[in-house]
């Protein structure tokens, strides 16, 4: 889940996301309703809402909660239970479930439906592999495609990760990364690079335990460094910072469960009961 931008940039980010397309649809208004009203049957039930609600943020609801682990590994997905807990119709959510089984993030299983994905130990390096390859790309794009409307986003970013790193408020830094690199890949001007950028960073998140940074203060500088080669238009160069940001090496990063050793263990699992929320 990509947490909201923090309040003191939250208005430049949503002019940005206007203007430059840098996604928000499930981070207000979706969640306003998505988990309202009583429970019904242990799972909550939204209260009724006159707007249409689009596949596309279903299905951004859904991933959420995969991400987060709402949907555990090898869970079935029931239509109907999710067309309650969102508070829409089964179609949406039918074309939601295709959507997130082409991304990956679910399976289908005879006799059981749809499923949240098991990730394989070889599935899970993979992603670190392709983080390595497109994010530089996506930084030289964005050094030669961004907006002054991105570059404004990206330093106010900078400013305040640069603050909280130095001041050991490090429990703040997570929503800046994922808000640094969502900004990043829209700078890029690439739809089709920019969805497969963010569907990468979600997935890494899903499958990998976030670790906190070993040296903050030393990652925002670099951040600093990359965001001043993308205002220069220096492509080669934010590539080459890119390069060394993904090129972690795979033994840092911590598998988040075990890693599927072959079929489900009890395929029969339902969506969990809702915690209540407060």
């Amino acid at each position: 889940m990509v947490p909201a931008a923090p309040s003191e940039i939250a208005g430049v980010c949503n002019r940005v996301a206007g203007q430059a397309s840098i996604g928000r649809v499930s981070r207000g208004s979706l969640r306003r309703f998505t988990h309202a009203g009583p429970y019904v049957n242990g799972y909550d039930k939204a209260e009724p809402d006159s707007r249409r609600i689009s596949t596309q943020a279903v299905c951004t609801a859904i991933r959420d909660d995969i991400v987060s682990g709402t949907f555990p590994p090898g869970g079935r997905l029931i239509e109907e239970l999710l067309a309650r807990r969102y508070g829409v119709s089964r179609v949406p959510v039918r074309e939601a479930l295709r959507t997130l089984a082409s991304e990956g993030f679910v399976t289908t299983r005879r006799h059981a439906g749809a499923c949240v994905a098991e990730p394989s130990e070889q599935e899970a390096a993979d992603l670190l592999e392709v983080r390595a390859l497109l994010e530089p790309l996506g930084a030289a794009r964005a050094a030669q495609r961004r907006t002054e409307a991105h570059l404004k986003v990206l330093r106010g970013l900078v400013k305040l990760g640069q603050e909280r790193a130095r001041s050991g408020r490090t429990a703040e830094l997570r929503p800046l990364d994922d808000w640094f690199d969502e900004t990043l890949a829209q700078a890029s001007g690439s739809t089709s690079l920019a969805a497969l950028l963010t569907q990468l960073r979600l997935k890494i998140a899903w499958v990998y335990v976030p670790e906190p940074p070993l040296r903050p203060v030393r990652d925002w500088e670099v951040r600093g460094t990359l965001v001043d080669a993308i205002v220069r238009g220096d492509a080669e160069r934010a590539r080459s910072i890119a390069a060394a940001r993904a090129g972690r090496a795979p033994g840092e990063y911590r598998l988040r469960r075990p890693a599927r050793p072959g079929r489900a263990r009890n395929p029969e699992r339902t969506l969990p009961a809702a915690a209540s929320r407060s």
